[in-house]
């Protein structure tokens, strides 16, 4: 039992886990502000082209 409580204290103490988590969430809100970037100026961006003409 003993072997088993110290894996579990070496797998919680490592750091290498919660970096990657870290990283993983600042992605995720990379992802979001580009998605809300893309749907607010989208149409926008969109009807300024469509006035033009060559």
């Amino acid at each position: 039992m003993s072997k088993f409580t110290a894996a579990v204290r070496r797998l919680l103490v490592r750091e290498e886990g919660a970096t990657m988590v870290e990283y993983g969430l600042m992605v995720a809100l990379i992802a979001v502000v580009a998605v809300a970037a893309v749907g607010t100026l989208g149409g926008r961006v969109s009807t300024t082209f469509s006035g033009l003409t060559f």
